[in-house]
């Protein structure tokens, strides 16, 4: 699967999974497929843990309860179970900031490997769905496509001009040129 990242990490996270040409596609299917999505968050977040099989389920139950939980604001109401989900990650490894020897400040928090890195993407989710910006969340309109994104531009209407774009502008230029040939 083509990784679809750059929005910010709790849309990231949705979009792990995707409807594709092929069919369903989604990243968190297995370990190297979600090692690969970790790699590319290496700006967002820390420590990247190495993440094994058995971790996937808890990673795909907190995305699937971020999509719900975006979906219901995105329709004007609320997923109060999604909520309650995402609020637990979230306490189940609250940030500390510490201080270093060297004088600089950290950031960390305590627990295993996975509830760490549920909780920083839990958080992620907080801060998307508590912002302004959460009711500007679009649905890309390509055909098939689930992609989530946040418009940086009001007119944009695909996850990507490269992806869904292409495809719908390809589409468009066929459908015009049969029309033309139609006596």
């Amino acid at each position: 699967m083509d990784l679809f990242t750059g929005e910010l990490l709790a849309l990231d996270l949705v979009n792990t999974r995707a409807a594709t040409s092929d069919g369903e596609a989604d990243a968190l299917d297995d370990a190297a497929g979600f090692t690969a999505w970790l790699a590319l968050q290496t700006h967002r977040l820390s420590p990247l843990p190495a993440m094994t099989r058995d971790d996937l389920p808890a990673v795909r139950a907190l995305r699937e309860h971020v999509r719900q939980a975006l979906d219901a604001v995105r329709q004007g109401g609320t997923a109060p179970d999604a909520v309650a989900a995402i609020n637990q990650a979230v306490r189940a490894a609250p940030p500390y900031r510490i201080l270093a020897g060297d004088g600089t400040a950290e950031t960390r928090r305590d627990g295993d490997a996975l509830t760490c890195l549920l909780a920083q993407l839990a958080e992620a989710a907080v801060d998307l769905l508590s912002s302004p910006d959460v009711e500007r969340v679009r649905a890309c309109e390509g055909p098939h496509c689930r992609m989530l994104f946040l418009p940086a531009h009001p007119r944009r209407r695909w996850c990507s001009p490269t992806l869904c774009g292409n495809r719908v502008r390809v589409a468009r230029h066929h459908q015009r040129r049969k029309a033309a040939e139609r006596p």
